[in-house]
């Protein structure tokens, strides 16, 4: 079983930072797209960055500048280290990645989303 545990949340005041980490655990086999997604109430949820394996880095327009997006391969983790936070950032925030399971499927994984408030 796969699972995908995220940490760091938590209430900031605009113009403030958050790290947000996600670890991979369970039977894995490799691990291909990392990314992270959120989605604020009532829109619909929405790719914030994407790290593929041996690919390019995309961020969301939204973010760019002010997101960073890592990966460590050895430890199966991924983190988004997030600057000048605004208002509109407010979200949860789910970490995402595409594993090769022990049948030799590549499957999708979520985590199950961390509660990112910036607000006064």
């Amino acid at each position: 079983q796969v699972q995908l545990v995220e940490s760091g949340g938590g209430l900031v005041q605009p113009g403030g930072s958050l790290r947000l980490s996600c670890a991979v655990s369970g039977s894995i086999f490799g691990i291909n797209s990392m990314a992270w997604f959120r989605q604020a109430p009532g829109k619909e949820r929405e790719l914030v960055a994407n790290s593929p394996s041996g690919g390019s880095i995309k961020y969301a327009d939204s973010v760019k500048g002010r997101f960073t997006i890592s990966r460590d391969n050895t430890k199966k983790t991924v983190s988004l280290q997030m600057n000048s936070l605004k208002p509109e950032d407010t979200a949860v925030y789910y970490c995402y990645a595409v594993v090769r399971t022990v049948g030799g499927q590549w499957l999708d994984y979520w985590g199950q989303g961390t509660q990112i408030t910036v607000s006064l």
